[in-house]
């Protein structure tokens, strides 16, 4: 697939154009979005990838339009079970509902950036190295493994700080409130980051450990650079939307982890076949191409993940009506389907008030309200000082 350096630019800057119409649109203005804004917008950007796919395949062909789809899906579904991790950061930094959109678009963005730096990096091993394709089969498979062994998510998990974080917090100094939608305030005179910007540190770090199933996973899929650059961009750039729009839902997709932990494991097997069809390691047929077991073609592939996908989402469902019907409780509560019926503002495990009042504690006296956009000279919070 030739790709003119003229369409690289114009579909960078359209991506960078998206993100920055996000930020001016829905984020620079902190706001909690409702059920409605979210489905409109998560839709506008499916759509957008939708379209991108069908001028592929009219200017390129079907090959490369299946290569796309099924690298699009795939990233896409990825991203739902990030989000899993996602509400658990939210939640775990009590980040206030209107503050949310900023850390994920804010976070999207350094994703973004940092797998553009992967896929080149993965494409010039690939180009370099045939033996790759068995390191990456390998591990999507060894993936696949811990996947389905760990099963699903719950939003009773607590989220564990990394080193990135525990370095953030060991280097700058720290305050303990939110202050507006601040990254960095001054109090006393001295700078503190915010815990919104903690939260970010958490959201990219994160991401981090995503890509690294997820670049060798549509690596698995197509070799075009150009394929899994938009694949991914495109799949990350409507998960703030949809974190909003399905965040009450995610704990009933139970079977989500075992659907994506068969899609790796396929995907796994396919990179060892076409690794085996470009084989050029001396202790493997003595260095010769082993072509013995076909290789899987892009349609097989797209039609794997969408029944996957459809038979884990309607296995879910199924579970949770079973359950309903047996009057077990609906992991989310009927509480969502009545606020998701209404339209009303979807409401996450990180809506907590960071200064809202346990029922275990004294009111508090009118010197104790939180300050959230202090002077400079005003003091705010527990400042916190690298030590």
């Amino acid at each position: 697939m030739d790709v003119p350096f003229w369409v690289w630019a114009l579909t960078i800057a359209a991506i960078v154009g998206m993100l920055v119409f996000d930020f001016v649109g829905h984020v620079r203005t902190p706001h909690a979005p409702t059920l409605r804004e979210s489905a409109i917008w998560s839709a506008v950007y499916v759509g957008i990838a939708v379209v991108f796919g069908l001028l592929v395949l009219w200017f390129s062909g079907g090959q490369y339009a299946g290569e796309y789809f099924a690298g699009y899906i795939t990233e896409k579904s990825l991203s739902v079970d990030n989000l899993f991790v996602f509400v658990l950061i939210m939640a775990s930094f009590a980040v206030p509902r209107e503050l949310q959109q900023k850390v994920l678009l804010f976070g999207i963005a350094f994703a973004l950036a940092l797998r553009t730096v992967f896929i080149f990096v993965g494409a010039a091993a690939i180009e370099q190295f045939s033996w790759i394709f068995y390191v990456f089969g390998g591990f999507l498979i060894w993936t696949a493994w811990a996947q389905a062994r760990g099963g699903g998510h719950s939003h009773d998990e607590e989220f564990k700080e990394n080193a990135a974080l525990r370095l953030a917090r060991k280097v700058f100094p720290t305050t303990d409130e939110y202050h507006s939608d601040k990254m960095v305030t001054k109090i006393n005179g001295r700078r503190y980051i915010t815990p919104l910007a903690i939260a970010l540190v958490a959201i990219a770090s994160a991401d981090i450990l995503f890509a690294v199933d997820s670049i060798p996973a549509i690596f698995g899929l197509t070799q075009e650079t150009y394929l899994v650059f938009t694949a991914n961009a495109f799949a990350l750039l409507g998960l703030r939307q949809l974190f909003f729009l399905i965040d009450g839902l995610l704990d009933r997709l139970v079977y989500l982890s075992y659907g994506l932990a068969v899609i790796l494991g396929f995907i796994g097997v396919k990179l060892l076949i076409h690794a085996l069809h470009e084989n050029e390691l001396p202790f493997i047929n003595g260095g010769e191409h082993v072509t013995v077991i076909p290789e899987v073609p892009t349609w097989l592939s797209l039609t794997v993940i969408l029944i996957t996908l459809l038979v884990t989402t309607v296995a879910s469902l199924a579970k949770n009506r079973r359950d309903a019907a047996r009057g077990l409780e609906s992991p989310t509560g009927a509480g969502d389907a009545a606020a998701a019926g209404e339209g009303l503002v979807a409401q996450g495990p990180g809506d907590r008030d960071p200064h809202a009042r346990r029922p275990d504690q004294a009111p508090r006296s009118p010197h104790d309200a939180p300050v959230t956009d202090a002077p400079e000279h005003a003091s705010s919070g527990s400042p916190r000082h690298p030590g």
